[in-house]
């Protein structure tokens, strides 16, 4: 049953919920990869861990075939806003104390003078909108859960206006039974009088039958008994 309580604590849980718009900021950045460092940008983002790497392994695979290689994803021919590239680009999951970052970057040895300047402005937009959706898609979580705990009050209340509303009827209910009831004692407590009074009356009425039977069968005797005598 959902309990007063846990409407409670859900309610206290959306209040330390942050109220203010989620800035999404995105740096450039070197990161270490394969004993080298390599050109990127990186999204400091609210989140655990584990959340940050599975959105950023689903990016990672929006590029193509992608693979995990000791602590970063590659994907070694990457098609990116619609241009393939023959060098890889990487992904990693950062996190220093309790900061939790993802990076997308590349070797800028292995690009072009002209790929590394369309690269970075493509990687920069891209990482600027994987920050967006990591928000969004977050808050569409608390959204749903939020609507699934309205959902689950709704069902409640109309369950307890069901029940109320059938609680009232068994108690009009009741109140027409107790007073037919009511009505059904008076009676019987009518008719037990009554009953009671017919009943003496009877035994009265007995004992004045028996008495005149005794007389008649007096006068009987006396009757039968002049009657033989006579010659």
């Amino acid at each position: 049953m959902f309990s007063k309580k846990i409407i409670v604590f859900f309610c206290l849980g959306l209040l330390v919920l942050p109220m203010y718009a989620q800035t999404v900021k995105v740096k450039k950045e070197k990161t270490r990869v394969k004993n080298e460092y390599a050109d990127g940008f990186e999204v400091e983002l609210q989140g655990t861990s584990e959340e940050v790497e599975s959105s950023l392994t689903k990016l990672m695979k929006s590029f193509g075939k992608s693979k995990t290689v000791e602590n970063y994803i590659v994907v070694s021919e990457p098609l990116i806003r619609e241009k393939k590239y023959t060098t890889p680009v990487y992904g990693v999951n950062k996190q220093v104390g309790n900061i939790i970052s993802a990076w997308v970057g590349f070797n800028s040895d292995d690009f072009s003078k002209n790929d590394q300047e369309t690269l970075n402005n493509d990687l920069e937009k891209i990482v600027y909108d994987f920050g967006v959706n990591f928000y969004r898609e977050k808050i569409q979580k608390q959204i749903d859960e939020s609507v699934r705990a309205a959902t689950t009050v709704q069902r409640q209340q109309q369950r307890l206006q069901t029940q109320n509303k059938n609680l009232n009827t068994k108690i009009e209910d009741n109140k027409r039974e107790k007073i037919q009831l009511e009505k059904s004692i008076e009676k019987n407590r009518v008719e037990l009088e009554t009953l009671t009074k017919q009943l003496e009356k009877n035994k009265k009425d007995q004992d004045s039958v028996a008495v005149a039977g005794d007389q008649i069968n007096k006068v009987l005797d006396l009757q039968r008994e002049k009657q033989r005598k006579v010659n």
